[in-house]
């Protein structure tokens, strides 16, 4: 059976976890915290961090298991069996609206004239392939290219710092703590949809007592980095466009790539942010595309190349359905908020608690 190792964890989790969250998460917090907005981002993110110790912990009980398999045995095979399905459901449903983004994202931005069908298609294939090449590769793929998402970021923000307009951050906690509660709500579906993937992954993992604690140290690492990452992407986009433009623009980070001049002579260096910016898009879709086939092969003992070929077309249907960035956005915001975050919060819990109590009756 393939397996990855702790650093390959580490790496690939911080890559699934940050995806593409650093496009919208402006517009969503500044829209719920209004200037004081990046204030929840690193908090909503930490609220991930005790659920992932908590899925972490089942693997010193039950290792080399999914958390659908820990749901049959601690659960009961037909309730462990409708989780699946809905494990399936939703992480299929969201892997589709997420390539129907890339298509949006390159369509608008680069490529306008280009037909929609060929971004999928071009996305796609590169996700059928890490899909097909197994776990490895995909984690040695998020080696790769994680590092250079995260550089073209900061290089990103540190261009735009001359655009900076002084005062739009004050005065601090204008609105109260309620409208930041509110925002760092809006962030927890993203650490929730990391949740799923690491619901996953877990059979691939080492079991070690050593290799536990890494990966336990991994896993507050990545939370840690990824929103101090999207924070700094909350307060660049604030601080030059302002509260108000921050919230109109969905997709803030391309407008501030557009804006990018090197010493007045070299500008639109948007296509090669987002050249690398594909790198993101594609490791958050093999994430839902690996953890359907996880879903499959453990609810309903389904696996191999055409079963491959039978979700590519389901994303693809979902994808085309959505082609308009407005629906697109709203349709992705209600999956998180009303699918993937009670289904994932709740699970992870009720699992980890029925643990407990198991271990307590056996001592």
């Amino acid at each position: 059976m393939e397996r990855i190792s702790t650093h390959q964890f580490m790496t690939l989790g911080a890559a699934v976890l940050l995806g593409t969250t650093f496009l919208p998460v402006a517009a969503i917090v500044t829209g719920v915290g209004g200037r004081n907005g990046w204030m929840s981002v690193l908090p909503g993110f930490a609220v991930g961090i005790p659920y992932g110790l908590m899925v972490l912990s089942l693997i010193e009980k039950y290792p080399h298991k999914n958390l659908l398999q820990i749901s049959e045995t601690l659960l009961g095979k037909w309730i462990g069996r409708i989780i699946g399905v809905l494990y399936i459901l939703n992480m299929g449903y969201l892997g589709g609206l997420l390539l129907g983004q890339a298509g949006d994202i390159y369509q608008i931005s680069i490529m306008p004239l280009t037909p929609i069908s060929v971004f999928y298609l071009g996305g796609l294939a590169i996700v059928f392939f890490l899909v097909k090449s197994g776990i490895e590769v995909f984690a040695r793929f998020s080696e790769f290219v994680f590092p250079l998402i995260v550089i073209a970021l900061v290089v990103n923000l540190t261009l735009s710092i001359p655009r900076i307009e002084q005062g739009e951050l004050l005065p601090i906690f204008s609105g109260g703590i309620k409208p930041l509660i509110l925002g760092g709500i809006k962030v927890v579906p993203f650490a929730m949809t990391y949740m799923l993937f690491l619901a996953g992954i877990l059979a691939y993992l080492p079991t070690g007592k050593e290799e536990l604690g890494q990966l336990k140290r991994g896993i507050w690492r990545g939370f840690i980095l990824v929103g101090t990452i999207d924070t700094l992407v909350v307060i660049m986009q604030i601080l030059v466009f302002g509260p108000t433009e921050t919230v109109r623009l969905v997709y803030g980070l391309l407008v501030l790539g557009k804006m990018v001049e090197i010493s007045r002579t070299v500008a639109g260096v948007e296509s090669l942010f987002l050249g690398v910016w594909l790198g993101a898009l594609v490791i958050k879709v093999s994430a839902s595309f690996f953890a359907v086939m996880w879903g499959l092969e453990t609810v309903f003992k389904l696996k191999g190349l055409k079963w491959n070929f039978a979700v590519g077309i389901v994303f693809l249907g979902i994808a085309f359905k959505f082609t308009e960035g407005a629906n697109l956005i709203r349709e992705i915001g209600l999956v998180d908020t009303y699918l993937t975050l009670p289904f994932a919060s709740i699970w992870i819990l009720t699992l980890w608690g029925v643990s407990c109590s198991k271990k307590g009756t056996a001592v």
